[in-house]
């Protein structure tokens, strides 16, 4: 019954929201998301302008101490003309879509922490692969870019629209991060490009699915991390290896959550006024999903003077389920 009704509710946001969004492309972003854009372009036009920034200002793992603050502005210094746009572009796209769902400040608090867990992971494996390899170009090359941030929405639109249907590649939502990351390892077999943007990329998804389920503080619930099971570890990679990849998955519940998942879940049946949620995590994802959705929908319809259908009794069915 909660899954009739789930996909009822989902194909209507589909059709609904396709319509929106098409209509109101260039309209709606938000000025968070444009003040950022103009970081980003500003952060190009210098480092042209003034090219010894680079050394400054990029992440270049030899001078990443004493110079730490370069794992903060690495991610904000796109070093060319294809790189500032897609940056810029996918920041407006995909803050138009999240940051009405997880508000302004949760948006830029989810911006600066994988933006800054990405460089670490990138310094850290610089360092091991000259500590292996001995090459030195693994800590003199000045690595920099907003791409591991755009790889870290695509985990965010997983979590919270799994089931929206990509016209234009025909394969759901929650697969995008996974198809992104086979694609730019197949990339970097050939290009030396693909090769740098690779491990912001990967880490950028790592950092974002780690921050998202352990850490983000839920509104609706004011408990911490995403438990459903289809936001899990073995939930990026098909089902067949989910029983290999499970046990993985258990060990990332030791490491951050510090506590049982019998005491997160007695604190899950509570809700905010106190009375018990019926139905497991899988069931409380799919309502926080909906009501999501649907604000992000109301906003949308709002700004194109669309009536949106009244859901109430959608919530109210899986409710009762």
């Amino acid at each position: 019954m909660v899954v009739s009704v789930r996909f009822c509710y989902w194909k209507f946001c589909h059709t609904e929201c396709h319509c929106s969004l098409g209509g109101s492309f260039l309209t709606g972003y938000t000025r968070l998301c444009k003040g950022l854009a103009v970081i980003l372009v500003l952060g190009f036009a210098f480092i042209q302008i003034l090219p010894s920034a680079v050394d400054y200002l990029a992440l270049i793992p030899s001078r990443t101490i004493p110079f730490a603050w370069n794992l903060f502005t690495a991610g904000y210094i796109e070093q060319t003309i294809p790189g500032v746009l897609l940056s810029t572009i996918g920041l407006l796209v995909f803050g138009k879509l999240l940051e009405p769902l997880w508000g302004s400040k949760e948006f830029l608090k989810f911006i600066i922490v994988v933006n800054l867990l990405t460089s670490v992971c990138i310094f850290v494996t610089a360092i091991l692969l000259y500590y292996f390899t001995t090459q030195e170009n693994y800590l003199y090359t000045p690595l920099s870019g907003f791409h591991g941030v755009l790889s870290g929405f695509l985990v965010g639109v997983k979590q919270i629209l799994p089931d929206q249907e990509l016209n234009f590649l025909k394969i759901k939502a929650k697969w995008l991060p996974s198809l992104v990351a086979v694609v730019s390892i197949a990339a970097s077999f050939f290009t030396t490009e693909a090769m740098s943007y690779l491990p912001a990329i990967l880490f950028g998804m790592y950092a974002s699915w780690t921050y998202l389920r352990y850490f983000q503080k839920r509104p609706e619930t004011g408990l911490k991390g995403d438990p459903s099971d289809e936001f899990s570890y073995s939930g990026f990679f098909p089902d067949f290896l989910r029983p290999v990849l499970d046990p993985v998955a258990s060990v990332f519940d030791k490491i951050f959550c510090g506590r049982s998942r019998n005491q997160s879940a007695e604190s899950r049946d509570q809700a905010l006024d106190g009375s018990p949620l019926p139905g497991s995590d899988l069931v409380e994802a799919a309502r926080r999903r909906e009501r999501g959705a649907r604000a992000l929908e109301q906003r949308l319809a709002a700004e194109k003077n669309i009536k949106v259908p009244d859901t109430t009794s959608h919530d109210n069915a899986s409710d009762n389920v």
